[in-house]
């Protein structure tokens, strides 16, 4: 796209040109001959927004190949294929940026998480926001061209495990595509935003929800879906970029063996499962965020999630490794068929997905250029593989782990530790969490300095098998005790921006932060690494030693990540910010140590020399008035189980708000007298609320009532003792 532009401008600048000199006869005087040379050399002309808008007409599969060379735009959700996040723009860079500065922001309209990352091509950046929303403006003024609602039901909230959010689109040859959270598949017109085509990629009775970007590879639109935590089967298709209809798709996990198997993979994969009753659940293994492609080798790499349930004992008694969940799968593009497969957690139970970025790179190890693959998944471990063949090259813990002691190289497996799998009925203590390691949220390499950068972070959690589990359609159903604890103190968790040389398989740097769910990063040929924040800021730091060159306020958290791009030659950084997603939504108290109190999704864009400053926030907290109310103690405690199990993962453990939702403690008193409208009858269903009518009945509710009024009561009482030895969280998070 960028030679376009040149083309254009030079031809701009010859007309006027040869204009000038045609107007004046071809004769110029000696005195003016000076004058003449200047005005001969007129400022650059450069499109118009409108103008602009057209040159995604020119993104097709050659384009997208060569998105490295493009280095003005960001053509796909990792820059490139390889999902490097890199880019070689260096007008900022580690000597200057300290003279950045917001340049313009614009709101989304939303109080909920955002984590798109934005699409920009020639000057023109499309995103999402909450709901599946797309918008469509100048990424040089923030100026909306356009935007689509996709009317998403409200209601679907309740199979949206970690946020009713949406990580982007993607572009080809005039359109924009993305998917929705309930599990449509549309193109658009990039100059207009009116829909093209529009297709429904998933059964509509099953729980199934889209949150990733899709991608297009050989004019196929990649596209994958999550839900393992209600109970879905897995899977990633392929549909044609110009008239969306389905080309494949692949299932990641065996369905009904009664019934003939879908490819010679799934046969392969049945001997794996054990019982016969996981089919009924659908045994997870959902395609919920990262993809890779490498066009040398035509291989596209999908990674795949949880099993589901969670926990293996009750999804396939007897053992197995549960193929393809946990798993890096290599297939060809043009039909779905594997290749290879690498499995990061055989027989999952802990909700270790490996559905977390993967980036591909060349890397000098024992003396030979490798094309790898490189992977930080939940687990807590840097995987290397060689992605031609997926044999696993390196594997070393990046944050501390104790399910596992270490992966053997030999076998490519884990050596768990004992106890790991919570069989005997126990609490067991297990780090990472479900929350992971490393989350969904994007790590960047940048070949210059050889490092990989990865939004790290440490939270416990406390495992226990559930032998009262039945399965309930359309709930989560996981597996585990849902009332082990009670709180998710701030105190146990931590999170940190993490240097990795990936050949050493070491820690070089760090940047330490009080709490986890930072944002994605970006790295740059000036040096240095991008990062938004949970505690609200934006920072920028020099990527060989970590040094910290720029901080400022982004007004609220940050969990997505940041892009660059160029407009008329000069550089901007952008990156959307708002709170949102599985931790913030159920974290508690850790999620509240972020300090988020008025939540506002933004598109936020810097440069050197911004001027623009984020509006004064002006957030006051209304005073707690008390609710006397005699409590019943076995209801409180009945509530407090109830609240656990159907309320926690979005109103946080220990209904604690994390600082996107409500904080029901802290509720008008007449919401405690309507309780029972709100939660049976859907009376804030317009809100993202659904009723729980098919769950829960009048008695369920009023325990619950009354927890939460003995919630509010313990935040008004004077605080007499220490709070408790902290255990790991209720609240939990699984698929994107």
């Amino acid at each position: 796209m960028q030679a376009r532009h040149v083309a254009f401008q030079g031809f701009v600048a010859l007309v006027v040109a040869l204009a000038w000199l045609g107007c004046s006869g071809g004769e110029t005087a000696p005195e003016d001959a000076a004058a003449a040379g200047r005005v001969a050399k007129p400022p650059p002309v450069y499109p118009s927004a409108a103008e602009r808008v057209r040159a995604v007409g020119n993104v097709d599969d050659a384009a997208l190949v060569a998105a490295e060379s493009d280095v003005g735009n960001w053509l796909s959700h990792g820059r490139t294929y390889s999902e490097q996040r890199f880019s070689p723009l260096d007008e900022i860079h580690d000597r200057n940026v300290s003279e950045l500065g917001l340049a313009w922001f614009f709101d989304l309209g939303t109080k909920r998480g955002i984590e798109a990352t934005p699409i920009v091509v020639d000057g023109i950046l499309y995103t999402t926001g909450t709901w599946s929303t797309v918008f469509a403006l100048d990424a040089a003024t923030g100026e909306q061209l356009w935007k689509y609602d996709p009317a998403v039901p409200r209601e679907k909230a309740r199979h949206a495990c970690c946020d009713v959010v949406n990580r982007g689109v993607a572009v080809h040859q005039g359109k924009v595509i993305f998917g929705t959270l309930d599990g449509r598949l549309i193109a658009l017109e990039a100059e207009t935003g009116v829909p093209m085509w529009e297709t429904l990629t998933v059964d509509p009775a099953r729980p199934y929800t889209i949150t990733g970007a899709p991608r297009i590879v050989k004019g196929k639109v990649i596209i994958g879906n999550g839900g393992a935590e209600y109970g879905v089967r897995g899977y990633v298709s392929a549909y044609d970029a110009d008239t969306g209809e389905q080309v494949w798709r692949f299932y990641t996990v065996p369905g009904d063996p009664s019934l003939p198997f879908e490819s010679p993979a799934l046969e392969v994969a049945a001997a794996t499962w054990k019982g016969a009753e996981w089919w009924k659940v659908g045994g997870g293994g959902t395609v919920w965020d990262s993809l890779a492609y490498d066009p040398e080798l035509d291989l596209l790499y999908v990674g795949t999630g949880n099993g589901s349930p969670w926990n293996r004992q009750i999804r396939s008694p007897g053992g197995g490794d549960n193929l393809y969940v946990s798993s890096i799968l290599a297939l060809r593009p043009d039909d779905g068929e594997l290749v290879w497969h690498y499995q990061v957690t055989p027989g999952e139970s802990w909700d270790y997905t490996a559905t977390q970025h993967m980036i591909l790179a060349e890397l000098e190890l024992d003396g030979r250029t490798r094309k790898v693959l490189m992977q930080a998944p939940k687990n807590g471990f840097f995987y290397v593989l060689d992605r031609e063949t997926g044999e696993l090259l390196s594997a070393e813990p990046f944050v501390e782990v104790t399910w596992a002691e270490r992966i053997d190289l030999e076998t490519g497996r884990p050596v768990e530790a004992a106890s790991s799998r919570y069989m005997d009925g126990d609490v067991v203590t297990m780090q990472p969490s479900p929350h992971g390691a490393h989350n969904w949220h994007p790590m960047s390499f940048n070949p210059g300095t050889g490092l990989v950068y990865i939004p790290a972070q440490e939270i416990p959690y406390y495992y226990k098998h559930d032998p009262d589990f039945e399965y309930v359609p359309g709930a989560w159903n996981i597996g585990i005790d849902w009332t082990v604890a009670d709180r998710f103190p701030r105190e146990v968790v931590s999170g940190h921006l993490l240097a990795w040389d990936p050949v050493a398989q070491r820690e070089v740097w760090r940047a330490q932060y009080t709490g986890p769910w930072n944002g994605g990063t970006l790295t740059t040929a000036g040096n240095l690494v991008f990062q938004g924040t949970a505690h609200g800021t934006f920072a920028v730091y020099r990527a060989t030693d970590g040094e910290p060159l720029f901080e400022a306020s982004a007004g609220t958290g940050v969990v997505a990540a940041p892009v660059t791009y160029q407009v008329d030659g000069e550089q901007y950084v952008t990156v959307n910010a708002g709170w949102g997603g599985a931790f913030a939504l159920a974290a508690g108290d850790a999620a509240a140590a972020a300090g988020v109190t008025e939540n506002r999704g933004r598109v936020l864009t810097f440069k050197l020399g911004g001027t623009a400053q984020l509006p004064e926030q002006k957030f006051q907290e209304a005073e707690l008035a008390a609710i006397p109310e005699e409590l019943d103690a076995a209801q409180v405690a009945l509530g407090q189980g109830l609240f656990a199990r159907w309320c926690s993962v979005c109103h946080g453990a220990g209904a604690e708000s994390g600082g996107v939702l409500p904080d029901l403690r802290k509720s008008r008193p007449e919401v405690y007298e309507d309780f029972g409208l709100v939660v049976l009858r859907g009376v804030y269903q317009s809100r993202g609320m659904p009723s729980f009518d098919r769950y829960l009945d009048g008695d369920d509710v009023e325990a619950i009532r009354q927890y939460l009024l003995k919630r509010r009561s313990d935040l008004l009482a004077p605080a007499e003792a220490p709070a408790p030895a902290a255990p790991a969280p209720t609240a939990i998070e699984g698929a994107g």
